[in-house]
């Protein structure tokens, strides 16, 4: 099987393919070529034969045409512009979250008789207010933000190139994933990670909404996982339907601290320091905080029990077992 990631050095594509790199195989199929592609060069997989790096720009023409020559089997679409920097900066958002996957999508169409398995990440920034009550797949798309709104296209997209049958196309719409290791990004919802990670890391954390704020969560771990389990879903129990809502745990900022608490101890939960920041809370406002996800439950995708386990699969996966008490 050949597979190809797009968005290979990002925060989730890096631990994908660690975990592509560590297995050597998905579905039962043993992986023949792994070819790992960002903007910038990687540093996984020295010495795995079946692996190699490549620096693509998908929104630069041709790019994805040369990606697709090999005829992957399976293609991982993770690359994308974050939901602060597609709002800051509109001409680039729309160029690498709609126009690169447009490109993607039509160089896999002009191939004939090549049908690969797409998994394309989407985001919970495709549902817009008014909400009551829990977001089932099928709420309607109506984003508040430029990112939303790429991401709801690519979505429609996904679900008509496969309707018409040039390739098969699974889209996984993540909730928010937390705890990000590394450094804080550009991404509006980055502050439920910083809460985390900065404190247990032994750094002050800056909050800039109210702790009654609520989202649903799921780690990187969980997350590597969905995406697995997308590759391998038989597309006829997806229907024309073609992206899931993925599941999580839901908890308010009040809730992750607790769990902080219970894990770390006051100390850790002692460096969280509260100052609004009124842009960040409008945005916020307009987001969904909890779903209903009968339909990928269904389907075999499994969430976290708790924001308990959140953390310690952090502390375990991130931190190497420790965090500074």
């Amino acid at each position: 099987m050949k597979v190809l990631v797009i968005g290979a050095a990002g925060m989730i594509g890096r631990k994908l393919c660690e975990r592509l790199l560590k297995d050597g195989r998905i579905g039962g199929a043993d992986i023949d070529e792994l070819v790992m592609v960002d903007t910038v060069a990687g540093d996984l997989g020295a010495g795995v034969t079946f692996a190699r790096h490549a620096v693509v720009d998908l929104a630069q023409p041709d790019a994805a045409a040369k990606l697709i020559a090999p005829r992957p089997d399976l293609i991982f679409h993770l690359a994308a512009i974050v939901s602060g920097e597609a709002e800051r900066n509109f001409d680039k958002g729309y160029a690498v979250n709609l126009d690169g996957t447009r490109a993607l999508f039509e160089a896999i169409r002009a191939i004939a008789d090549y049908k690969p398995r797409i998994v394309y990440t989407s985001s919970i920034a495709v549902f817009g207010a008014p909400y009551n009550g829990a977001i089932a797949d099928d709420f309607f798309h109506t984003p508040l933000s430029s990112y939303g709104t790429q991401k709801a296209i690519c979505e429609l997209l996904l679900a008509d190139y496969t309707r018409r049958g040039f390739f098969d196309g699974v889209g996984i719409r993540l909730p928010n994933i937390c705890v990000r290791p590394g450094k804080p990004n550009a991404a509006a919802s980055g502050f439920f990670s910083n809460i985390i990670r900065e404190p247990l890391a032994g750094r002050e954390a800056v909050l800039p909404v109210a702790d009654s704020v609520g989202q649903t969560h799921a780690s990187p771990r969980a997350t590597v996982e969905f995406l697995l389990h997308g590759a391998t879903l038989d597309g006829e129990r997806l229907g024309a339907r073609r992206t899931l809502m993925m599941p999580g745990v839901p908890a308010s900022i009040a809730e992750q601290i607790e769990a902080l608490r219970r894990v770390a101890g006051d100390a850790v939960v002692a460096r969280i320091r509260h100052v609004p920041d009124p842009a960040i809370m409008a945005m916020v406002a307009g987001w969904p905080a909890s779903f209903a996800t009968p339909r990928a439950l269904a389907l075999g995708f499994k969430p976290e029990a708790s924001f308990d386990d959140i953390i310690r699969t952090h502390i375990e996966d991130d931190l190497g077992g420790a965090f500074v008490s």
